[in-house]
């Protein structure tokens, strides 16, 4: 194992904090990076990176020097999340750490900007820092592009090269990113110097995790939820909806079938996207129903399973979802809910032999009423719950 040797400050800190080993994307990264060189770290959400990062860069941030370090994160999530870990990092070195994005007042932003020597921030929010004059570039020494493949799949490709060229040139540029798409390699041919990439092997053990899915009627989706709930008894699970709206009313109708469960996508305010995610962090609510978009990079440790309730549009997508259990050694379960609009969607990830989901027999169960916008969803007589739904032939693979 590499010896690494931090700072005192930042070694006490990361003892009190129980950073008893050095994940491998830590061991590989951090003594790259305390030599001063650039870094592409190809890894998977919960590896440990900001600590790979966090502890190099904050090594060499000084107090009072103005702001030193720009982390660009692709969600204010994660915004949150990142800066609330460089703050444990910091304990004991106090440097001025602050989260920007939008959704919230920009004034404070603007008042706390000059005394920062790190800042996490989503591109967006940075752009209108520097289009108002609010944020001074011209003292960065080290660039952070995390989850670089979301940022550019949420379309911010444009605003981050922007935000790269407002930086001096000479820098400390470091890019962590779970796949190295063609617009990573183009960002890493302009701003990057022989750049030193580290990739870890998939985080998500797949012999502990176990992906089932089920046939059923559009119509008996939420009851088959329930019903698998009341089986299962998950601690902590995420729910992946297709549609804000979806979202909410999946929450909704959980909650008045007595099973806790808190909401989070994009339009929501973030105090309550913040206060969902603290909520299931602790535990105190151990469902959470979300969007694609609003758990992106989102560290969720301890889940033991993934619902999809709509099925991804994409096999990336449907693998990034899964990635959330089976961690570190952990069992987790994947249960998938199929209904006939979900086919065309399904089959892509269906055909991938490496996944080796499994399809189950359809149980028995009680029909329970599912509200959408406040109106009542329109119920078969038949309460016995079984779908008379055949697959299509093209899955015969397994059917």
């Amino acid at each position: 194992m590499t010896q690494i040797t931090l700072q005192p400050e930042l070694e006490r800190a990361r003892l009190e904090l129980g950073y008893k080993e050095w994940t491998e994307i830590q061991e590989k990264t951090i003594p790259l990076i305390q030599q001063g060189k650039d870094v592409i770290g190809q890894s998977h959400t919960g590896s440990g990176k900001t600590a790979a990062f966090g502890f190099p860069l904050l090594e060499k941030t000084f107090r009072g020097a103005g702001l030193q370090v720009l982390i660009l994160v692709p969600t204010r999530e994660l915004c949150e999340q990142v800066s609330t870990e460089m703050l444990k990092f910091s304990k004991y070195k106090r440097n001025s750490i602050l989260a920007v994005y939008g959704g919230v007042p920009i004034g404070p932003q603007i008042q706390r900007l000059p005394s920062a020597e790190v800042v996490v921030g989503t591109p967006g929010r940075i752009l209108d820092h520097i289009s108002r004059g609010s944020i001074n570039l011209h003292k960065i020494r080290i660039l952070v592009l995390d989850e670089a493949d979301k940022m550019f799949e949420m379309g911010f490709i444009d605003d981050v090269k922007h935000i790269v060229d407002s930086i001096p040139r000479e820098r400390q540029t470091l890019l962590f990113s779970a796949t190295i798409s063609q617009e990573i390699h183009d960002i890493v041919r302009h701003y990057m110097r022989q750049p030193e990439k580290v990739k870890i092997q998939d985080y998500v053990d797949k012999g502990k995790m176990n992906q089932e899915f089920y046939a059923v009627d559009s119509r008996d989706k939420f009851s088959l939820l329930v019903h698998i709930f009341k089986q299962e008894k998950p601690e902590l699970a995420i729910i992946f909806c297709a549609t804000r709206d979806r979202v909410d009313a999946v929450s909704r109708n959980l909650n008045r079938q007595g099973i806790n469960a808190n909401a989070i996508h994009g339009g929501l305010s973030q105090n309550r996207r913040k206060n969902a995610l603290d909520m299931f962090h602790q535990m105190k609510v151990g469902i959470l129903v979300a969007s694609d978009v609003a758990a992106r990079g989102l560290d969720i440790k301890n889940v033991s399973h993934v619902i999809n309730y709509d099925i991804p549009r994409s096999l990336k997508e449907y693998v990034h979802r899964i990635g959330r259990t089976a961690r570190a050694g952990s069992a987790g379960k994947v249960i998938s809910l199929l209904s006939p609009m979900d086919h065309d969607n399904f089959r892509v990830i269906y055909d991938d032999s490496s996944l080796n989901i499994q399809q189950m027999k359809l149980p028995n169960f009680p029909r329970v009423p599912y509200v959408v916008s406040n109106r009542p969803f329109r119920q078969q007589r038949d309460f016995g719950g079984r779908s008379s739904l055949r697959p299509p032939r093209s899955f015969s693979r397994k059917y």
